[in-house]
């Protein structure tokens, strides 16, 4: 894969953020169960997150965290519960579908699984044109057709596959697809949503690469949502980590795979399998990840958490995030900085 995009930029206190996110909570209606009452499942707990311009934010977690829940709802795609969304400098938290339709030509998002996101009857010609039918971005059909040549060629596919369906495509080309339709509105922002893990591993370093180029000359900004470690190192500036709907740590991505500060993020990259012969086996955390219909109280991660030494607030009240060094967050009581 290539090497990380020269002009990458992090957020500053002299460039206002491109997406602001206070305090989001996404919460789902759970109905009834055979022995229970109805409830909410809490997808996402009172999270902050910014993006400058031409940023890769890279969000991970194990499945089930909320990932996917906060990147929809960044895009409006999900109503968040509470909170307050903030996109190019606009409030669009409560925005009703008419004044939101010429923002989402500003907001796309790459979806995990390229057969899935694509309608079976439609040719790659008709899934690109889609939106510039929808946003009336072509004045005729010879504009809107010479557009979506054009945008098949920027993502790498030739354009005899115009007139093909996606059954007829391999997964990479596929997902080429996704990313031409995203790219067509000529969006700033993008939710990457597990983009490459349905693909195979020589076809995830190109797409890598095509996102990269991509970003550098467009100067787009990346919400890139993975499990995958490896490829989040390579491909973001920064970091947060996510586990039960809550953000536990956020760095810059060097600071946060050289010195990781909270317990789940050690433990996490711990759990990273090492290519080097003969290296010990990997450290995996033990234990279930709690229901987020039945959260513990107190931190989300202590009935998990490897640190034995920890104070009583632990097991009461959730911690926030707090700055343990320079760009570098973390949500842990048994951290020596955590405010006493």
């Amino acid at each position: 894969m290539s090497t990380k995009p020269q002009n990458a930029k992090t957020q500053n206190a002299e460039t206002p953020p491109l997406l602001k996110a206070e305090s989001i909570t996404v919460e789902y209606p759970v109905g009834a169960g055979l022995f229970g009452h109805g409830g909410s499942l809490r997808a996402v707990v009172d999270v902050d997150l910014t993006l400058a311009a031409g940023e890769c934010h890279g969000l991970v977690g194990e499945s089930g965290c909320g990932k996917s829940s906060l990147g929809r709802a960044l895009l409006r795609l999900t109503d968040v519960t509470a909170g307050r969304i903030e996109f190019e400098g606009r409030d669009i938290t409560h925005l009703s579908t008419r004044p939101l339709r010429p923002i989402r030509r500003r907001m796309q998002m790459i979806f995990q699984d390229p057969q899935a996101s694509l309608n079976p009857r439609f040719t790659v010609a008709q899934a690109v044109a889609e939106p510039l039918i929808i946003h009336r971005l072509a004045p005729n059909r010879a504009a809107r057709s010479r557009r979506v040549l054009e945008l098949l060629k920027d993502v790498g596919l030739d354009e005899d596959l115009a007139g093909r369906f996606p059954h007829e495509l391999s997964g990479g080309q596929r997902q080429r697809v996704g990313v031409a339709r995203a790219l067509a509105v000529d969006p700033s922002f993008i939710v990457a949503d597990e983009p490459v893990s349905a693909l195979d591993v020589s076809v995830q370093a190109q797409l890598l690469n095509l996102l990269e180029d991509l970003r550098s000359n467009r100067n787009l900004a990346f919400l890139f949502i993975s499990h995958d470690l490896r490829v989040v190192r390579h491909l973001c500036d920064r970091v947060s980590v996510m586990y039960l709907g809550r953000i536990v740590e956020r760095a810059d991505t060097a600071t946060l795979f050289e010195a990781p500060q909270h317990p789940y993020t050690q433990a996490l990259l711990r759990a990273l399998p090492s290519l080097e012969p003969g290296a010990p086996a990997t450290d995996r955390l033990t234990g279930e990840v709690p229901s987020p219909l039945d959260p513990p109280r107190g931190c989300p991660f202590h009935p998990r958490c490897p640190v034995t030494e920890r104070p009583e607030t632990c097991f009461d009240t959730p911690p926030g995030l707090t700055t343990c060094g320079k760009n570098h967050q973390v949500a842990c009581y048994a951290h020596p900085q955590y405010p006493s």
